[in-house]
């Protein structure tokens, strides 16, 4: 007996893109700052790393009201299963963020930002932000 599974990305449900921009131009621009540092500083306390993290792997969507991409996988029961990407040992993850993660990402993200407020600097920012979470913890996917 084969047993298929099928993997099926969803598409992301974000607003219309002239939504978008309104809200990036007079909202997310200046949010995105202070929701960034409020998830950065809270990512370097042991306490508020999780809440921290959570903040900093929603960083575009609160930038740019974007909607992220998700893989799903139907099962051989028929029940649909978010597909996980494989991460890195815990232990290479933990101490990159101490020794590296947390310094780096504050810049990374500083500088996405200052980025963000240029019309040249914008896509380039965009990318940064999307890759916050790698940058910070060497997470994938």
């Amino acid at each position: 007996m084969t047993v298929n599974t099928h993997i099926t990305t969803t598409p992301a449900r974000s607003p219309h893109i002239l939504l978008r921009a309104l809200y990036f131009v007079f909202f997310g621009l200046w949010f995105s700052g202070i929701w960034a540092a409020i998830g950065w500083v809270l990512s370097v306390t042991v306490i508020g790393l999780p809440f921290g993290l959570w903040m900093l792997n929603r960083l575009p969507q609160v930038t740019t009201l974007r909607a992220s991409d998700r893989e799903l996988i139907i099962g051989p029961n028929g029940r649909i299963y978010e597909r996980e990407t494989e991460q890195h040992p815990f232990l290479l993850r933990a101490i990159y963020f101490v020794v590296v993660g947390w310094w780096l990402s504050g810049l990374w993200i500083a500088a996405a930002w200052a980025l963000s407020a240029s019309v040249i600097g914008l896509i380039l920012s965009f990318w940064m932000i999307d890759r916050v979470p790698a940058i910070m913890t060497l997470r994938r996917g």
